[in-house]
């Protein structure tokens, strides 16, 4: 009796375990993958305004000791509006996105004021290839990224939405960039992020392990700048997927550990 009761006991607990483990397996996939192996770009798609699909104009984007650095060395102080985007050469739409960023040095001289400090990483977005010559930014979800400019307040990990709308405490927004609950980091330390999109559901990101926003539905909607039409008969249509970029808005950065982790799609 005792001996059947113990093969009972130990059958229940391997059930137990195999079930877990199909509830931990269910939602992910394997294992992180490295995006930027520190080495070289062969992996990554350049597309700078003014410039066409895959010019790195004034080798903007550089690999550099282990990290991808968005550099202006060549433009002798002069950048204008010169945007440009370093986009991973395929498009996801469920996945865990982590990676470290810092500022460093000082702004191009003629930048734009509000791009001091000012970068992003822009998810469900459209492909390079898609985009416009002279198009600012890629119709997408901002994960925008800020450093501190002396005492006051300026989060990090905020949201913006060129070309998109989000649903936000139930309400449909439509204003352009929304703050993070996140801490100020005035210095040149690096930062964690990590980002969780789930389809056209949820989207969170996180500062240093903690959730600093968390928003819902993006659609296609608001201003665009190039190609009107085609844009605005796809308003408000569900963003499902999309490209991921790394930005340059005038003020240097770096990115490391560039890591992502595929999630098979939740039952909602």
């Amino acid at each position: 009796m005792k001996f059947a009761f113990k093969l009972f006991c130990c059958f229940t607990i391997l059930l137990t375990v195999i079930n877990c483990k199909e509830k931990v397996t269910s939602n992910t996939s394997k294992e992180w993958v490295k995006l930027f192996n520190g080495k070289d770009l062969d992996d990554w798609v350049v597309k700078i305004k003014g410039h066409p699909t895959g010019e790195n104009y004034n080798s903007t984007f550089i690999a550099k000791n282990g990290v991808l650095q968005v550099n202006y060395n060549k433009y002798k102080d002069t950048f204008g509006t010169s945007f440009g985007h370093i986009f991973y050469k395929k498009a996801f739409s469920d996945y865990k996105l982590r990676l470290q960023y810092r500022f460093i040095g000082e702004q191009l001289k003629d930048g734009q004021e509000w791009a001091q400090k000012n970068s992003g990483v822009m998810i469900h977005s459209q492909s390079p290839e898609s985009m416009g010559l002279n198009q600012d930014f890629p119709v997408s979800i901002e994960v925008q990224l800020l450093g501190g400019l002396g005492s006051e307040e300026r989060p990090t990990g905020n949201v913006c939405t060129p070309g998109t709308n989000i649903v936000l405490n139930d309400e449909t927004v439509t204003t352009h960039c929304i703050n993070s609950t996140s801490k100020t980091f005035h210095d040149e330390q690096w930062v964690n992020l990590e980002v969780e999109v789930r389809n056209d559901s949820i989207i969170s990101h996180k500062i240093n392990g903690e959730t600093v926003i968390t928003y819902y539905k993006p659609t296609i909607g608001g201003a665009i700048d190039i190609d009107k039409e085609t844009w605005e008969s796809k308003e408000g249509s569900p963003l499902k997927s999309g490209f991921i970029s790394l930005q340059s808005e005038s003020h240097p950065i770096e990115f490391r550990n560039i890591e992502l982790l595929e999630l098979l799609p939740k039952d909602l």
